[in-house]
């Protein structure tokens, strides 16, 4: 279901998105509202569940996690219960990071992150692999990121809610 969001919210959203840190005085003084009302706003925008959560976002490489793969996974059967133990095993394991659920010759995309090769090749034959009705898994390594965003496009939200453009808040 859709929010009504006026161009107020979607300012705190856009600051928010950039710079979670902040605090309500803060994100009020950047997109002119007074403090009291920011966080009267974003209260509002949290218990919507349009502000999930807060989280800080953490380099992976920093933390030894160098490799990136994505697998497409293709089950034997398409059942309701195939499908649905599929997630709830995938959800079990920290290195998958996003799994979709795909129409067309791939059931599922799987964007999964590991020390090296050696970590995901154990990974693939101890855990993926071993998924009751997988048929087949087809893996890409990542050479190099080339754009990695969790900012959702709210310029884009926008025109469709009528309003024009935000302009992007300038990069600390």
């Amino acid at each position: 279901m859709q929010v009504e969001l006026d161009r107020a919210d979607l300012r705190i959203l856009e600051v928010l998105q950039h710079h979670g840190d902040l605090s309500a005085a803060d994100i009020a003084d950047r997109v002119d509202l007074t403090p009291s009302t920011c966080w009267r706003r974003i209260s509002r925008l949290e218990e919507l569940g349009v502000i999930r959560t807060r989280v800080a976002l953490l380099d992976r490489e920093k933390l030894g996690l160098n490799v990136t793969v994505f697998s497409r996974v293709k089950l034997a059967t398409h059942g309701r219960d195939e499908l649905g133990s599929f997630g709830e095993i995938v959800r079990q394991h920290s290195e998958v990071l996003e799994c979709y659920t795909l129409m067309g010759e791939t059931d599922f995309l799987l964007r999964i992150v590991t020390r090296d090769i050696k970590s995901y090749e154990a990974f693939f034959l101890d855990h993926l692999s071993r998924i009751p009705a997988v048929q087949s898994i087809n893996s890409s390594i990542a050479l190099s990121v080339i754009k990695e965003t969790t900012a959702l496009p709210l310029d884009v939200g926008a025109t469709t809610l009528g309003h024009r453009p935000l302009p992007r808040p300038a990069q600390v």
